[in-house]
């Protein structure tokens, strides 16, 4: 069975709730570049504390090894 990759952007990625969530994690992502805490090609990613991508604090973001990361969910 293939997936419907539009049916999924059109039911999930495409809601208004989502799309805020993934502007949120790349402002996260340019944050740490700016502030020098990683740089493009960096294979770490960004961790908020909290799970909330909303929330860009400073307090609430950290660069964190993929593997690590995504190992918390």
């Amino acid at each position: 069975m293939d997936r419907d990759y539009e049916k999924e952007y059109r039911d999930y990625h495409g809601t208004d709730a989502q799309i805020k969530r993934r502007a949120a994690r790349n402002k996260a992502r340019r944050i740490m570049e700016k502030n020098g805490k990683t740089h493009k090609g960096d294979p770490r990613e960004v961790d908020h504390k909290n799970k909330n991508p909303l929330d860009n604090s400073a307090s609430n973001i950290r660069m964190r090894d993929k593997h690590a990361n995504r190992r918390d969910q």
